[in-house]
């Protein structure tokens, strides 16, 4: 049976854990879009060495947090909408693509917020636009992600 789950319902559904879970909070979640946050660590392992003197988030990082937010998070969301809570605790969500620009950084500290909207969900996959901003509103990267339910 279909069922539409909470925020918290989906946060919690959501595989990744410490240290490499990149989503606080989902702020605004419906069919057609997600709207997640996440504070970097100031004490990320990933910062002493990326760089030391001037530590800044690593791409592969934020293309991460943007990959949980609006593939996985969003995902669970959507799948559920289709089949149940029960059947999302059969699948883990892989990351299969994405074409990000960036345009900005991210310094250890910083609040980003990621938005994403649905181009597509069929067959266990989506696609989804996505943007990663600065809490001030400055765009650090955008483009577009893709992943799949997968059987555990």
């Amino acid at each position: 049976m279909a069922s539409e789950l909470s925020r918290e319902q989906v946060l919690a559904l959501v595989p990744q854990r410490e240290p490499f879970r990149f989503i606080d909070d989902i702020l605004e979640l419906d069919r057609e879009h997600i709207v997640a946050s996440y504070r970097f660590r100031q004490d990320a392992d990933f910062y002493r060495g990326h760089f030391p003197g001037n530590p800044i988030t690593p791409g592969v990082i934020l293309i991460e947090a943007m990959a949980q937010a609006s593939v996985v998070a969003f995902g669970i969301y959507l799948y559920a909408l289709q089949h149940s809570a029960d059947e999302v605790e059969k699948l883990v969500t892989v990351f299969t693509d994405a074409n990000v620009d960036f345009s900005g950084s991210v310094a250890p500290g910083e609040r980003v917020i990621t938005s994403a909207r649905v181009e597509f969900f069929r067959r266990k996959k989506l696609r989804a636009q996505a943007e990663m901003k600065r809490e001030d509103g400055t765009l650090v990267c955008s483009g577009v992600l893709s992943g799949m339910g997968v059987p555990k």
